[in-house]
């Protein structure tokens, strides 16, 4: 889409929102003598906090700039909900609105991760933030409900924490990994508030995260196979299996299955139960 018709596309859009709104909804008193069916340029512009001048060029689709702090006035004003928001900055050529670290994307897929039990499963946001995960992969990398909510993110919790280091069989190689992964995955959000701010704080923890960042490697987030030595179930070899949620934007489901017939086995061990061999976690 060019430029042009970006404009174009974004102008049509706060159009249809607007004339769908009406002045009751909106709190706006009407006169007798209206014959707008929604909400006026200017009643737009004095609730948006921009001047009826620069509303109405926006609406004809001129070469203007628009700022993130107008974009959420507009949104506000508008009474966008979540999915039009998103698609008023993508409009506007700006990254949606920032979410909160550890957002939940909803009680179904929840309850999907859950049933895909005992196979470890999880599900990351757009950050790699941790959103989801079910008992077994609580029981493989251990639970990420006891850390603080900012921590909940897979580059940070393979960074950060010490155990995780002798968790992964290959730690520098699937480490060096995720860092590429991650930059590509991210790579049209560069600029984006929780991006930049991840990215800082990792660097100026591991020397291995900042130098494998500065590199520039790219990788395809595609399957992969990991090695894990668990402190209670021995050798685990597990294929992941990578899926996007189409009905929340940006969250990937990951999934674990056995890549051997000894981790299959062991699975009972990662929710504290007997194994196939009638060995259990003590």
């Amino acid at each position: 889409m060019s430029d042009q018709e970006r404009r174009r596309a974004l102008a049509e859009f706060l159009r249809a929102r607007r004339e769908r709104i009406t002045p009751r909804e909106a709190g706006v008193l009407a006169g007798p003598r209206r014959r707008t069916p929604g909400l006026r340029r200017e009643e737009v512009a004095q609730l948006s906090g921009v001047s009826v001048t620069w509303y109405t060029w926006l609406e004809q689709a001129r070469d203007i700039g628009v700022s993130r702090q107008v974009l959420a006035s507009l949104a506000r004003a508008l009474m966008l909900g979540s999915v039009e928001q998103r698609h008023l900055y993508a409009l506007a050529g700006e990254l949606p609105p920032e979410q909160p670290p550890g957002a939940g994307p909803g009680p179904a897929l929840q309850r999907l991760v859950d049933a895909l039990d005992p196979h470890p499963a999880y599900l990351l946001d757009a950050n790699w933030d941790l959103v989801a995960w079910n008992r077994a992969e609580a029981g493989l990398i251990g639970d990420p409900g006891q850390l603080a909510p900012g921590e909940r993110n897979l580059l940070w919790l393979v960074f950060t924490d010490p155990t995780m280091r002798t968790l992964l069989a290959d730690w520098e190689g699937q480490a060096r990994d995720l860092v590429a992964q991650f930059r590509a995955d991210a790579g049209e959000r560069f600029g984006d508030p929780r991006v930049a701010r991840l990215t800082e704080e990792l660097a100026a923890r591991s020397v291995e995260f900042a130098r494998w960042w500065e590199a520039h490697h790219l990788a395809e987030l595609g399957s992969s196979r990991r090695t894990f030595h668990h402190p209670r179930a021995g050798d685990l070899t597990f294929d992941y299996v990578k899926l996007a949620a189409l009905d929340a934007p940006g969250v990937k489901l990951f999934v674990c299955m056995p890549g051997d017939e000894r981790t299959r086995q062991s699975l009972p061990l990662l929710r504290g139960e007997r194994d196939e061999r009638g060995e259990r976690d003590e």
